[in-house]
């Protein structure tokens, strides 16, 4: 790693129209040969941060020094020809183009798709583990290969400074270990990462030096040698704390209320079987592929190919969504910025979605809002408040809110905590907890195996769309959990 900076921040500012000031005169040097973690929890000013170095937004005082000199760009195809490329959370792909298409979308040849261009991309395919097929088409992909589409996409301007936001917060194990290998080479080749994370754990084995914001400042420079997760923890907090306890459940879960017998879909789900109590927490764990948001969504109904019997109390549910919802179950998708709720309407009228259009009286439209708000702890001026403008955990309070109706007695949660920071985290699982322990039957997927030992009560391990096994949480470790789930450990302590 070489000591001159590449990129420096000289007290960058940022503040809206409104009066918010999103950045308060933050300081940062990113050395070319190395990786920089950036951490803050929600609202930091992490997004902001990453849209001036994208050239996205402009700031309002301080300055960017790239390579040297002071500049300012003035649109993201200036940044990116300056040398910086920039892989956003949310994946900003074309579902209907080719993975070789989206690949060069930003480049100034634009659609020439030439033996250079398919070979550079096949490069690049190549050295993050061929993750793909270049000329699959992007919305058949799953979330987390999208995400290695994004970086490859990232990858073909060759950038100097890849600015990397949670790039592996969809991705299971080994699709995050053929990005942390890229990473690494990308550093070992003189490039600068900038990673955002909310996983203290890669930023601890992955980074060189940190960085973390609270309130739009940077309250913590330093190498990462120097630090472990509960210093990162307790500055992006503001004060010490442990990171992901075991949440107890508070009371014992009662008798099956969720009952899947045979469950299967051709290509996607071998026939499962299992089922849940009232008042439990069972988790789904697995490698990217292995079957789980799949099994929620053939339990959902929204899975037209899928066989087999779903019964609540012992009553068959039909396999359409919206008898599933009247029956009492309810599913928080992955992908929550797409589907879990519409950005541009107020927290009332998101909450308000799912009752089918049932006529609410404002008042009190406005009044469930509130109780949500208050019950959950959702960080906003007031029920009218943009889903939109809110950060990410508390945009998920939101999606997960608008289920809590009385009719409500199933809840399917895929990757709940995805992208969110660690303090909302705790709080998303304390949460689940909570609900369960007032006689949900949860059904949880998370990438993340200590989540699930955590909070859950039991976990079901899926492999290529087959329940392999059962683990209790009290008697296996992270671990056990990953070499089950990707065909490594061969015996482990399996609940019975």
């Amino acid at each position: 790693m070489v000591d001159a900076p590449l990129l420096r921040l000289r007290g960058l500012e940022k503040v809206w129209p409104n009066g918010t000031a999103a950045l308060r005169g933050v300081d940062l040097a990113v050395r070319a040969g190395s990786v920089h973690g950036l951490l803050g929890a929600n609202g930091a000013g992490k997004s902001t941060l990453i849209k001036v170095l994208a050239g996205a937004i402009p700031a309002s005082g301080g300055g960017v020094e790239w390579r040297g000199d002071m500049i300012r760009w003035t649109n993201p195809r200036a940044a990116r020809a300056g040398g910086i490329a920039t892989i956003y959370q949310h994946i900003p792909l074309v579902p209907t183009l080719s993975v070789l298409e989206n690949m060069l979308l930003e480049q100034r040849s634009g659609w020439r798709l030439d033996r250079a261009a398919r070979d550079r991309a096949a490069a690049i395919d190549d050295g993050l583990g061929n993750p793909f097929d270049l000329d699959a088409i992007v919305g058949d992909l799953p979330i987390g290969t999208r995400q290695m589409v994004a970086i490859a996409q990232g990858l073909m301007s060759d950038p100097a400074l890849l600015i990397m936001d949670e790039p592996t917060a969809s991705l299971a194990g080994d699709e995050r270990e053929q990005v942390y290998r890229t990473i690494r080479r990308l550093a070992g080749e003189g490039r600068a990462v900038l990673f955002v994370s909310h996983f203290l754990d890669e930023i601890v084995a992955l980074t060189d030096e940190v960085t973390v914001l609270r309130d739009g400042r940077a309250v913590l420079d330093a190498r990462t040698a120097d630090l472990d997760e509960a210093a990162i923890a307790a500055a992006i907090a503001g004060r010490s704390v442990t990171v992901l306890e075991r949440v107890e459940r508070q009371h014992s879960a009662g008798s099956a209320l969720l009952e899947v017998r045979g469950l299967a879909s051709p290509g996607k789900l071998a026939p499962v079987s299992f089922s849940v109590a009232r008042g439990e927490i069972v988790g789904l764990a697995g490698m990217l592929g292995s079957g789980r948001s799949e099994l929620l969504h053939a339990l959902f109904g929204a899975d037209p190919a899928a066989r087999g019997a779903v019964l609540l109390d012992g009553e068959v549910v039909g396999r359409e969504p919206a008898v599933a919802v009247a029956a009492g179950i309810a599913l928080v998708p992955e992908d929550r910025a797409a589907q879990g709720f519409i950005p541009g309407m107020t927290i009332a009228e998101n909450i308000a979605l799912p009752h089918d259009g049932w006529l609410i009286a404002p008042g009190r439209e406005q009044a469930a809002a509130q109780a949500a708000i208050d019950d959950l702890a959702i960080k906003a001026r007031d029920a009218d408040a943009l889903v939109g403008e809110l950060s990410g955990g508390n945009a998920q309070k939101v999606v997960i809110a608008k289920w809590l109706t009385p009719r409500t007695r199933v809840l399917l949660l895929d990757e709940p905590t995805a992208g969110i920071d660690i303090g909302a985290r705790t709080d998303i699982l304390r949460l689940i907890r909570r609900l369960a322990d007032q006689g949900l039957a949860v059904l949880l997927v998370s990438s993340e195996f200590e989540e699930l030992l955590a909070v859950a009560d039991r976990i079901l391990v899926l492999r290529d769309g087959a329940i392999v096994a059962e683990a209790d949480p009290a008697r296996i470790d992270e671990a056990g959990l990953i070499q089950l789930a990707s065909g490594t450990q061969v015996t482990t302590e399996i609940a019975a």
